[in-house]
């Protein structure tokens, strides 16, 4: 195998490894299908490896516990030199969450924010889908949820309540 390869083999392997860290606060969901990692890279000559993420909010709690679990899991994967930075440009949005992390926040009953179709256009939410039911006719209880990115909904169908991510 060529050196080319195996560093192209060890950066995919780093990034499997980062990839399927769990995010501490929404636990159905990985830091990579929240949109949250956002590059590993590997030094050629010292094996160092560098994960890039991004919060989701700029003083959001988990962020240490996403840097121990992102070195936690690089090293089970053998990789023990591992720096984990934080960017905050461009800011995080919920247009990163990936369409798998969409459908599993919905089958967690959180319901998830719709991704802008354009960069220009204005996202207007008249209604938020239960993610139970499925039914529109949901109100907002609290905009705050469990934690600081979510919000507290209630459907009128079924009565349930629920968390929203809120769309940023």
């Amino acid at each position: 195998m060529s050196a080319g390869a195996t560093a192209q083999r060890s950066r995919t392997d780093a990034w499997t490894a980062a990839a399927s860290v769990v995010d501490p606060e929404i636990r159905v969901i990985t830091i990579d299908e929240l949109g949250i990692l956002r590059e590993v890279e590997q030094d050629r000559i010292t094996g160092r490896v560098v994960v890039t993420i991004t919060p989701t909010y700029t003083g959001c709690p988990a962020m240490d516990m996403i840097r121990a679990d992102v070195r936690r899991a690089l090293a089970k994967a053998g990789y023990p030199d591992v720096d984990v930075r934080t960017v905050y440009s461009p800011p995080w949005s919920t247009d990163w969450i990936s369409d798998t992390g969409r459908a599993k926040l919905a089958s967690a009953g959180i319901a998830p924010p719709a991704p802008a179709s354009a960069p220009d256009v204005v996202a207007l939410t008249l209604a938020v889908r239960c993610p139970l039911c499925g039914s529109p006719e949901t109100e907002q209880v609290s905009r705050f949820g469990s934690t600081a990115c979510k919000a507290l909904w209630r459907c009128r169908s079924c009565s349930e309540p629920f968390d929203h991510l809120k769309a940023l």
